[in-house]
């Protein structure tokens, strides 16, 4: 998701026994991104610990919120996602746009078909996604090993 899809993320956006989301985003094209089954128990974690801490918002439908109840903002994010991803990561720009690419990056090399890449980020176009992704060259030979019938894999 992108981040302002996910600040402006609702209740009744999540469908929890179906496990997805139904995502509203750019142009006000609505999306199906799957709930992940550590996304869900994450979620559902920090829902139970937002009942309890914010008793008098329990009918305020914005999934996430600050301490004092109010829709976080974009900066607070970012500086979350930074201070966390830097615990894990020494690259230069840590962003939640960078989880971003990384997941559409992670998705294709594992063999992900571009197309499905495409729509589960929420691109108009093909080649946006062809930009945000980086194939690597293990990708490329792991592809070219399956696929030609003189790669080695063949002999």
């Amino acid at each position: 998701m992108r981040l302002a899809e996910l600040l402006s993320l609702t209740i009744e956006q999540i469908d929890w026994s179906n496990e997805h989301i139904r995502v509203m985003g750019k142009r006000q094209k609505e999306r199906i991104v799957p709930l992940g089954r550590c996304a869900k128990k994450a979620l559902l974690l920090y829902w139970d610990i937002r009942k309890k801490e914010l008793k008098e918002l329990a009918n305020q439908s914005t999934v996430f919120l600050s301490k004092k109840g109010k829709p976080l903002y974009p900066l607070a994010v970012q500086k979350m996602t930074k201070r966390y991803m830097e615990m894990l990561s020494e690259q230069a720009h840590l962003s939640p746009h960078v989880l971003r690419h990384t997941f559409a990056t992670h998705l294709l090399d594992q063999g992900a078909d571009l197309l499905a890449v495409k729509e589960l980020l929420g691109h108009e176009s093909l080649s946006t996604t062809q930009i945000y992704t980086h194939v690597s060259m293990e990708r490329i030979k792991k592809i070219y090993r399956q696929a030609h019938p003189r790669s080695a894999k063949s002999k």
